[in-house]
């Protein structure tokens, strides 16, 4: 078999030059981060999602997700940082959108934050080899059991969160009842937002790591929930190291 022409030869390596380059470029390097929202709970409830300031707003900020069923949207293929939590209780109401615990005042939060007590779910995702940091926090009170879990990411990827049913257990100073009259708890509150002190509140002189201390109240939530943020500075007993997941599920009433 006769070889190659040097001029088809040189075309042949440049064009594998090319598309080297091409597969490593940034947008095909990066694979896409899938959330994944599930309801294990035996009741609607309705994800809410706020962005940090200058990020993009995910799925117009909320949605309604009926029991035993997920759902699934892309975060941004640069950075995204935001929270997820749950609302329960939401009806409209003469044209109005109302929920119990974790109101935002409409069906698509819109970038709005929720009204606590709600168990949030923190994120702050970077793709390629970046670390990806993410959290259960319990800092404004507990509405439902909530984890976080990471899938396919490199290092330690920890499944974090609160599994417990921390209404039937409330300390009843924290207690909240449903604000439609049921008289059922709904949910329960931080000491912060149960007595409204600076020092509860890790504000004004408490607010640094070395005024701002566990309470009684946040105690309760680390007992039941030692992977969890419990007051402002806190840490969990989980720490991670988790590079690239692929995706990251949020999971009510694991």
């Amino acid at each position: 078999m006769a070889p190659l022409p040097s001029s088809l030869l040189f075309h042949i390596a440049s064009l594998l030059v090319l598309a080297l380059i091409f597969l490593r470029s940034p947008v095909f390097a990066t694979t896409p981060l899938t959330i994944t929202v599930v309801n294990n709970c035996n009741f609607t409830v309705w994800p809410g999602i706020q962005p940090n300031a200058g990020h993009e707003v995910l799925e117009g900020g909320g949605f309604a997700l009926t029991t035993l069923t997920h759902r699934s949207f892309q975060a941004p293929t640069h950075h995204w940082t935001g929270r997820i939590w749950a609302r329960t209780g939401c009806v409209y109401n003469h044209g109005s959108f109302a929920c119990a615990t974790g109101d935002c005042g409409r069906l698509e939060c819109g970038g709005a934050g929720g009204k606590p007590p709600a168990t949030l779910a923190q994120f702050s995702f970077h793709h390629a080899n970046d670390l990806s940091s993410y959290g259960v926090s319990v800092v404004d009170g507990f509405n439902v059991p909530m984890t976080v879990t990471p899938h396919e990411g490199k290092g330690e990827c920890p499944v974090v969160g609160c599994r417990a049913k921390l209404l039937e257990s409330c300390p009843a100073p924290l207690l909240m009842k449903d604000p439609h009259g049921s008289g059922s708890v709904v949910a329960c509150k931080s000491g912060c937002e149960a007595f409204g002190t600076d020092e509860l509140c890790c504000r004004n002189h408490y607010n640094s790591p070395n005024t701002c201390r566990a309470s009684s109240y946040s105690e309760f939530f680390k007992h039941a929930c030692p992977a969890t943020f419990t007051y402002a500075h806190d840490s969990p007993s989980l720490t991670h190291n988790c590079a690239s997941p692929r995706e990251m599920k949020v999971i009510y009433c694991h």
